[in-house]
């Protein structure tokens, strides 16, 4: 029996909300919030930089718990970089192996060196029928 190919492009989130490296914690959060999102794209500070992810967990370990004052926390203090990426047209089943593997529970969606949105694992296995 053959099983209809999935790709990546069709279950991801289009919307990907971006922040400078340079704001703060508390911007982050705030964009998070209006975006109603727990992680944000970090814009690359050049043409040969990477991409980096703040997320809510980055928060709690850079901010929270450390009990510092958002606004005096810069993101780049507290982001992933460099990140992985998934290929918009990667088939969903070799997205989910990528991802288990280097144990990160989203990743940015890469066509043609651009960003084109987000995938979560939840995505990747409950926006299909894989199980």
């Amino acid at each position: 029996m053959s099983q209809e190919i999935t790709l990546v492009e069709d279950v991801m989130q289009k919307e990907v909300p971006t922040i400078d490296g340079m704001a703060s914690a508390k911007k982050a959060a705030s964009i998070m919030r209006t975006s109603g999102v727990s992680e944000l794209l970090v814009d690359k500070r050049t043409e040969n930089d990477a991409w980096g992810i703040v997320t809510i967990m980055d928060m709690v370990k850079g901010v929270i718990l450390p009990d510092r004052e958002g606004a005096d926390v810069c993101v780049y203090e507290i982001m992933t970089k460099p990140i992985i990426t998934v290929p918009a047209k990667m088939d969903v089943r070799y997205a989910i192996r990528l991802i288990h593997r280097t144990g990160v529970h989203r990743a940015p969606v890469e066509h043609m060196g651009e960003i084109v949105g987000m995938v979560t694992m939840e995505s990747l296995i409950l926006d299909n029928e894989l199980i």
